[in-house]
């Protein structure tokens, strides 16, 4: 690091900024760039199949000679009035020799219609890529593009295989899938059959089906005047989430707060396998897949495992060899979409994670440039598949693919004297398997006084939980944990793949959950989160067919794996914890067997992990030598 003297540092301070520096580093300096670069249309109806329009804002480049390629930023958000990546992204798309169109789901501010998770992506957006390849400033070929809502999408609509879908960038997408090989978590209201909070939270904000709208038939120049002055935008009452996630019963989370029957009270009543999952916007693994993408995904999101399952689901699809072959994913370490803070000495949650430094705009847009283009150079065949940091040794990899070719699976058994519980108990993680006869380990769960979520994989819930690597051992410390740790390493262990764990358990209740956690113990006894997962043992032979337990039986336990890149470094330890709720991140099983979401009473559960001989608990780590 070059160290400057003060008065050369005041000196820069008082360095007047250029008008470009500006436009860098202001809302307002971008606008006027973009104002300098391009020409818009705004609040333009872009007529649907059923005669719904939807509201399209449309930014070409000035002064330059068409026709041009288009990327198409389609959300559920207020993004006419741009800002943020969606502004930025515009003013490098238009100066670039983009077209770059923001568009509104149905159902939201300006568009028309009613409102629907995804916005109907195998009708709508099928029609908006249709509409767009046959106006006269089109070349014919579009790129889709966004984060979170704005990718999720993109999935069902990369099924269709659209003539004008010549190439997709989904960032943190997993929201659009509903089932993908191991993974059935149907948009994120699930994993491993327990609901999920956050979407409750996010509805209660997006959701309104009492919303104003402006009158048909309207003349295009009086509505995109009345967007330049009114957004439509709803300011819903401002609610306490701590206090209320805890209301019970769930299904009444939104309407105790006065809110209309809408999304949340036709999801909350369905099951993991119910048919209804297939009507909606969702992706399904038997749906095929046609579009060349490359996918940006992060270790601490809310669904790293099935984003990057559906990656290699569609490398795998015979239907199209051109889309197989072409599918490339970056996952870094940040949380849900947030890819610009990616740099020198980056901290997610409570862990230094180093150089983060990745060209993310710059890798976009040479995609773009190769297939929407056709500029073969920009993003050759040769790059890498697959790119991706490894935390702990803080490094960015790549590979052909995931996970990668050498990765092996190591074993590691759950073991104690019969007393893991706590931090302070005597739980071990070992590479040998415990002896017959080893007691199993037993703890009391109850409802009223669930385990605390901090950190790890989350996003979008009013701030109930910060997503990230922090540290674990304030719930470590409760006795309704169980604690399983290594001895301390004397060589590094990278871990890097979708990481497996399979327990042994029982329980006095009819239902109850089983939640697994994989920690990096550093040499200080700090203990980072690396990921988590979770199953419902009404589900453990499949979603479709739930059965409870019998009172004191040992039943097998296989969550959906957690994913991670890792690598344990000499002088730390590897630990596991297992409990029976992690809340609010996870709603609470109230233990009784009956329909959780609509029940205002639980009961306590009493539930053991075996681990002897004869009933093996385990973790098994993908590790790379």
């Amino acid at each position: 690091m070059r160290l400057v003297s003060f008065t050369a540092a005041v000196a820069l301070l008082a360095t007047p900024l250029s008008a470009q520096d500006y436009s860098r580093y202001s809302e307002a300096g971008l606008k006027a760039e973009l104002s300098e670069a391009g020409v818009s249309e705004t609040a333009v109806l872009v007529p649907m199949r059923d005669g719904v329009g939807l509201s399209t804002n449309i930014y070409r480049p000035r002064d330059a000679k068409g026709p041009f390629p288009t990327i198409l930023w389609k959300t559920p958000y207020n993004e006419h009035n741009l800002r943020g990546s969606t502004l930025r992204y515009a003013v490098e798309a238009v100066k670039r020799g983009y077209a770059f169109l923001v568009q509104n789901e149905r159902g939201r501010y300006f568009s028309e219609g009613s409102y629907e998770i995804l916005g109907k992506p195998q009708t709508d957006g099928y029609d908006a890529l249709s509409w767009i390849a046959k106006q006269p400033w089109s070349n014919g070929k579009v790129g889709t593009l966004g984060c979170s809502s704005s990718a999720e999408w993109q999935l069902a609509l990369a099924a269709q295989n659209h003539p004008a879908h010549a190439a997709m960038v989904p960032m943190a997408s997993g929201a659009g899938i509903g089932k993908v090989g191991r993974f059935q978590e149907q948009g994120n209201w699930y994993t491993g059959g327990v609901p999920r909070n956050l979407f409750f939270v996010w509805l209660y904000g997006v959701d309104n089906p009492l919303r104003p709208q402006l009158p048909a038939n309207l003349d295009p120049k009086v509505r995109a005047r009345i967007a330049g002055y009114n957004d439509l935008d709803a300011t819903k009452p401002k609610v306490d989430w701590v206090q209320q996630i805890q209301h019970l019963p769930v299904d009444e989370m939104l309407s105790d707060l006065g809110e209309p029957p809408a999304t949340f009270e036709k999801f909350i009543r369905r099951t993991p396998a119910d048919p209804a999952w297939r009507e909606g916007g969702l992706y399904h693994d038997d749906m095929g897949w046609g579009v060349p993408a490359l996918w940006f995904d992060s270790w601490y999101d809310v669904s790293i495992g099935p984003n990057l399952e559906l990656f290699n689901h569609a490398r795998q699809t015979t239907g199209d060899p051109e889309a197989a072959a072409n599918q490339y994913v970056v996952v870094a370490p940040n949380p849900h979409c947030a890819f610009a803070k990616l740099g020198p000495d980056m901290v997610v949650g409570e862990r230094q994670m180093g150089d983060t430094s990745f060209d993310v705009d710059g890798t976009i847009f040479r995609w773009f440039d190769r297939w929407l283009k056709g500029d073969r150079s920009a993003f050759p065949a040769s790059t890498p598949h697959v790119q991706y940091y490894t935390m702990g040794a803080n490094k960015w990899q790549k590979g052909p693919q995931w996970p990668p070719r050498d990765a092996r699976p190591v074993r590691m058994y759950l073991t104690s004297n019969g007393h893991a519980n706590s931090l302070y108990g005597d739980g071990k993680l070992s590479l040998t398997a415990p002896a017959a006869g080893t007691p199993a380990d037993a703890y009391r769960y109850d409802p009223m006084n669930p385990v605390q979520t901090i950190g790890g994989g989350d996003c979008c819930n009013g701030g109930l939980v910060q997503a990230g690597a922090y540290d674990q051992r304030v719930i470590e410390a409760r006795n309704d944990v169980l604690v399983y740790t290594s001895d301390v390493l004397t060589e590094p262990m990278e871990v890097t793949g979708f990481v497996d764990a399979v327990l042994k358990v029982s329980s006095s209740a009819k239902d109850t959950d089983f939640a697994v956690k994989l920690v990096d113990v550093a040499p200080d006894g700090t203990a980072y989160i690396l990921g988590d997962t979770i199953l419902r043992a009404r589900y453990r032979d499949g979603y479709d067919k739930p059965v409870m337990m019998a009172p004191g039986q040992v039943y097998t336990i296989k969550p959906t794996p957690m994913t991670t890149s890792n690598t344990f470094l000499p002088g730390h330890r590897i630990r596991v914890e297992v409990t029976s709720s992690n809340f609010p991140k996870f709603v609470r099983n109230l233990n009784t067997g009956g329909p959780n979401e609509s029940e205002k009473t639980g009961v306590v559960a009493d539930n053991r992990i075996h681990h002897d001989a004869a009933a093996l608990s385990y973790i098994e780590l993908p590790v790379v030598k």
